[in-house]
């Protein structure tokens, strides 16, 4: 026989809820049976539901959802709502109409997936992904904001190589990396099949990601050895280290797409940073993707810092598939993330490329269109469109991240630095 929980069995004793309901100075109530036999938790939670569903039904309340009306609930769009998925709806209203009342299988709504771009009007893409499943659910708008940032159709078809080997460096290429780069950079998003992304994530599932991916940075072999640091439970001294070397993730903001698009809940439950001994390999838990996997060193050697960074993240997915679980992926989309901006390869490829004479010859605007022609970004000391960091550094990565395999955006981004470096002598 089932024990009964001591919650439950105060409850047996006298559980009363007035019904306000009913005609004024009036009141009742309800009292659970008591057999002279102790009741099992079932028969308790049986009864304690039944008794609420009939005070529900004395005071009126109907839980049958109302369908969304999608003319009355038309999104309040202006011009300075600069999404592209902001920019849809309001081209084509029609859209709305179509998904308002549509859920992905999970139950995250379409209202969810754009609020982000209407709560925080300067964001570029506006829409987001609350599970893999969104990209189909809500295909229509999602085809119009991928091909709008991307230049990527519905038919085209998406492909993966993480092999560093089939990168190409000439020696003379690297000399002049070593010369004029101070740092490089890659990094990558990754979700796991079958669980919800941040945005539409509970507790559980997202404890559930920490979980796995703790239990795969912790066998990590050799260089990749570290430490993981949970954000809730980090000391000073550490927060303060991390911080200092740059390693702490954005927290949610009314700015930022984390906190609009539902990702920061419950902050900073099972989110965490995980970094190796020489500070060259660092995951990112929980934050606006599962996870970010990043690789990163002084100097302009962008092969090791990529086989590096493949290395650790076919580790990680090894140790996850053996739990059942994988990444996820199709032919279509390549590695699905929350934001359409970074579906596909998920990769980020820079360098801080010394660059002052051809500034000081082109200027930012001129720099960042000539990076734009050869499928670049261009980033000064403070972002986009901001002059260069000391020594005239600029941020210089692949602008484009889906359509083309990782190994062809890091060649992209080695063949147009060498390019600028070949200018900047010149200038």
């Amino acid at each position: 026989r089932t024990t009964i929980n001591p919650m439950f069995r105060s409850a047996t004793r006298q559980f009363v809820v007035p019904c306000s309901a009913l005609a004024a100075g009036c009141a009742s109530g309800f009292q659970l049976s008591q057999s002279s036999s102790e009741p099992s938790t079932a028969e308790v939670l049986t009864e304690v539901l039944s008794s609420v569903k009939a005070i529900e039904k004395d005071l009126g309340i109907n839980k049958t959802k109302v369908a969304v009306d999608p003319i009355g609930n038309f999104p309040y769009i202006t011009d300075k709502h600069r999404s592209l998925a902001c920019k849809a709806l309001k081209a084509n209203p029609s859209l709305y109409a179509k998904y308002a009342n549509v859920k992905t299988p999970m139950g995250f709504t379409f209202d969810q997936a754009i609020q982000a771009g209407l709560d925080a009007p300067h964001l570029g893409v506006g829409i987001t992904a609350g599970e893999a499943a969104a990209y189909e659910s809500f295909k229509d708008i999602m085809d119009v904001v991928i091909d709008g940032w991307h230049g990527y159709k519905p038919t085209d078809s998406h492909k993966s190589d993480m092999d560093a080997s089939h990168l190409k460096m000439t020696p003379e290429q690297a000399a002049k990396f070593d010369k004029y780069v101070v740092s490089t950079r890659i990094r990558a998003g990754r979700s796991i099949d079958t669980l919800a992304l941040p945005p539409a994530t509970d507790r559980k599932q997202r404890r559930t990601v920490e979980n796995l991916l703790v239990t795969a940075l912790s066998s990590m072999p050799g260089d990749l050895a570290g430490k993981y640091y949970p954000l809730g439970a980090m000391t000073k001294a550490e927060e303060q280290v991390l911080q200092d070397a740059g390693f702490l993730f954005q927290k949610p903001t009314p700015n930022n797409v984390l906190a609009n698009c539902g990702a920061g809940r419950d902050w900073p439950d099972a989110r965490g940073i995980f970094h190796n001994k020489d500070k060259t390999f660092l995951v990112w838990v929980n934050e606006e993707d599962h996870m970010r996997c990043i690789s990163m060193q002084d100097g302009g050697n962008v092969k090791e810092v990529f086989e590096r960074w493949a290395r650790a993240i076919n580790i990680i997915e090894a140790s996850i598939k053996k739990a059942g679980y994988g990444y996820s992926y199709n032919e279509h989309l390549g590695y699905i993330t929350t934001c359409p901006s970074n579906c596909g390869t998920g990769l980020r490829a820079s360098v801080m490329l010394k660059l002052p004479k051809l500034y000081k010859k082109m200027g930012v605007h001129a720099l960042e269109d000539l990076c734009d022609s050869m499928g670049l970004q261009a980033r000064g000391g403070r972002g986009e469109h901001s002059p260069p960091g000391p020594n005239g550094e600029f941020d210089i990565s692949n602008k484009g991240r889906i359509g083309a395999s990782e190994v062809e955006l890091v060649q992209r981004m080695i063949d147009g630095c060498d390019k600028l470096i070949d200018l900047e002598e010149q200038a």
